[in-house]
């Protein structure tokens, strides 16, 4: 018997609502509170990440782990000529505490600690309307690719790598995107142009959700873990906020974003 398309729906609703409610909270206190959360989550995901990469690592994992958490929460309260060095630290930490998959270590745990930075000073330089638009357009872009593709299917996007995308939902989350962008583009003074980066940050977003499935397939397992009901683990919840994180950073340099929309 084929399983169901809409069997794990109450789980992943029970679940996401739990997140959203403790996410919520602390981007609307902001502060150290924040800071706590991403530098949790940036520390899950690098323990996640190490058991993907090297499976016999489990006292390496704890380290690494522990280091990332710590190295997260330290370096937002530094300037960023400061910050940047010990960011990389616990990638460079990994080479020598790891037999298998050093690389993908140290590239993934990179681009996390430099997400994790990137949404704390999003919050902190830009404030709460900044931070709720992409939390919402990633979010959107999730909740739109996955009932499109469920209902709709049709095409696979990238079935090698991970079986369960369509184009339909991929464009679904564009989609979503983009009116998000419109509605926070009247909501705030940076214009039309929110619209596009909104797309871009969709796209950016499903990035990591695609990379993390190579991960995975490269691992020969479902989930991250088994932290998050319906969800899997960290990284499988949050590896789309890791690509959109990424390219704020990368977009804030070439347009000066969000100032200059």
């Amino acid at each position: 018997m084929s399983k169901p398309r809409w069997d794990d729906l109450a789980p992943r609703l029970l679940s996401a609502a739990a997140m959203i409610a403790i996410g919520a909270a602390a981007v609307w206190l902001g502060g150290i509170w924040f800071h706590l959360l991403i530098a949790a989550i940036c520390g899950g995901m690098v323990w996640e990440l190490v058991h993907l990469c090297d499976r016999g690592r489990t006292r390496s994992r704890n380290i690494l782990a522990s280091a990332a958490f710590v190295v997260a929460l330290v370096a937002i309260e530094l300037p960023p000529a400061f910050a940047l060095p010990l960011l990389m630290l616990p990638s460079m930490l990994g080479f020598s505490r790891m037999e298998h998959g050093g690389v993908t270590y140290a590239v993934f745990t990179a681009l996390i600690l430099l997400a994790g930075y990137a949404m704390m000073d999003l919050r902190d330089e830009f404030g709460l309307v900044w931070m709720l638009w992409l939390m919402v357009v990633v979010v959107v872009t999730d909740v739109a690719g996955y009932f499109a593709g469920r209902t709709f299917g049709g095409p696979k996007f990238w079935p090698r790598v991970s079986p369960s995308k369509t184009w339909s939902g991929t464009a679904a989350g564009w989609a979503g995107a983009a009116v998000v962008g419109l509605i926070f583009a009247g909501m705030t003074q940076a214009g039309m142009g929110l619209i596009g980066v909104s797309v871009a940050v969709s796209m950016a977003s499903q990035i990591g959700d695609i990379a993390e499935s190579a991960i995975k397939r490269r691992a020969g397992v479902k989930d991250s873990s088994n932290l998050l009901p319906g969800h899997g683990g960290l990284m499988d919840r949050f590896d789309g906020m890791l690509g959109a994180a990424v390219f704020i950073v990368i977009a804030g340099q070439v347009a000066g974003f969000p100032g200059a929309l």
